[in-house]
C-alpha cells in the first residue's frame, strides 16, 4: 500500500469515475485502474462496485477511504509544518463555521490569518452545529464554532459569546432592531422554521412553549439561506441568530427585531480536540479567531451579542 494507491482510492471515491480521477491526477486511466486493483488484491476485498452510475465505494471501501483521506491529510500537514521556513508558523488548519455566522466572521477571519500567518492555509467548512461537532469528534476538522455546548469528553470548549435570536420578516413588516417583539405577536404569523431535531429549532420550541398561542408552521427546512428566501417570498416569518441576518436587514432586504417574552439566547463556543499537543498553526488560528470574535462583538459588528466570561486561552484549554 503506497501513497499513489491511497490518493487514487480517495480521488476515485470523490469523483465516482476512474477517467475523471486520472484527469485530476494527471496520469493515464490504466494507471489509476491498476492502483485500485492492486489495492483490492492487497486488502483482499472489493473496494468499489462498478455500476453504470460510476464507481461506488463498497462498505469496506468507505472505511478505507475515510482512513486514507485522514492519513493523506496528516502527511500533507506534516509536509507543510516541517517545510524550509524556520521560525514561521506554517500548516493546514481546518475550521468549522456555523452557517449563521459566515457573513459576519468568515471574511474577517481569512483576512486576519492571512495577514498575520501567511504560511497557514485555511480550509473553512460550514454546516450546522451537530454536523460540525461530528466532524470535530472524528478528526475531520481541527476546530469549530458550536453552540449551546457546555462540555464534551473529547473536546476542549472555549466560551466565546452569547447572542439573542431575532424574528425575521419581509421588509414591509417594518420590524426594527431597536424594538423587541413578543412571541405572542410572532405566533400570530405563519412561520418558516428549521426542521424538527435541529439545534436552533429546539431553542425555538422551548421558548414558544411558554406562550399559549399555537404556532402555524408553514414550512420547515434545514437551510438558513432558504429560510430567508421563503420569508422574502411572503411564506411567513422566521427566527434566526442576529449575525445571520444583520447584513440583510441593514440592506433593507429583510426586517428583523430581537425576541422577547421570552427572550431567546444561544451561547457560541469554540471547540477543539483534546490532546497532548496542539499543533502550532491550530493554536495560532484558535487564538486569532477568539480575538476576532471578541473584537466583532465589542465593535457592534456582531449584533445582539456579548462576550462570554470567562473565556480561557484556547491553547491552554486544548491541552
Amino acid at each position: 500500500m503506497d501513497l499513489r494507491q491511497l490518493t487514487a482510492l480517495v480521488t476515485v471515491a470523490e469523483v465516482g469515475s476512474v477517467t475523471k480521477a486520472a484527469r485530476l491526477l494527471h496520469v493515464v486511466q490504466p494507471a489509476v485502474t491498476r492502483q485500485i486493483r492492486t489495492l483490492e488484491a492487497e486488502i483482499g476485498v472489493p473496494l468499489f462496485d462498478r455500476t453504470r452510475q460510476g464507481m461506488i465505494p463498497t462498505a469496506a471501501g468507505e472505511v478505507l477511504v475515510e482512513r486514507a483521506r485522514r492519513a493523506l491529510h496528516e502527511l500533507e500537514r506534516a509536509r507543510t509544518e516541517i517545510g524550509p521556513h524556520p521560525g514561521e508558523v506554517t500548516g493546514i488548519v481546518r475550521v468549522g463555521l456555523l452557517e449563521s455566522v459566515i457573513d459576519v466572521l468568515a471574511q474577517p477571519l481569512v483576512a486576519a490569518v492571512t495577514a498575520r500567518y501567511p504560511g497557514i492555509e485555511l480550509r473553512i467548512l460550514t454546516a450546522y452545529s451537530g454536523h460540525l461537532q461530528e466532524w470535530l469528534d472524528s478528526g475531520d476538522i481541527d476546530m469549530s464554532l458550536l453552540y449551546n455546548l457546555a462540555d464534551a469528553p473529547a473536546l476542549a470548549v472555549v466560551p466565546l459569546l452569547r447572542e439573542k435570536l431575532w424574528v425575521v420578516a419581509p421588509p414591509d413588516a417594518g420590524l426594527t432592531p431597536k424594538a423587541a417583539i413578543s412571541w405572542e405577536a410572532v405566533l400570530a404569523q405563519p412561520l418558516v422554521l428549521p426542521v424538527t431535531g435541529h439545534g436552533l429549532r429546539a431553542l425555538i420550541d422551548q421558548a414558544r412553549s411558554s406562550v399559549a398561542t399555537q404556532p402555524r408552521i408553514a414550512i420547515q427546512t434545514n437551510s438558513m439561506h432558504l429560510q430567508k428566501k421563503l420569508v422574502l417570498a411572503g411564506h411567513g416569518w422566521t427566527v434566526l441568530p442576529a449575525a445571520g441576518v444583520a447584513a440583510d436587514i441593514a440592506a433593507g432586504r429583510l426586517s428583523g427585531a430581537p425576541l422577547t417574552a421570552p427572550e431567546v439566547v444561544r451561547s457560541v463556543v469554540l471547540g477543539l480536540q483534546r490532546g497532548n499537543r496542539t499543533p502550532a498553526p491550530v493554536e495560532a488560528v484558535a487564538t486569532e479567531l477568539t480575538r476576532l470574535v471578541k473584537a466583532l462583538v465589542r465593535s457592534g459588528a456582531w449584533p445582539s451579542a456579548r462576550v462570554s466570561a470567562p473565556a480561557p486561552d484556547p491553547s491552554g484549554s486544548a491541552a
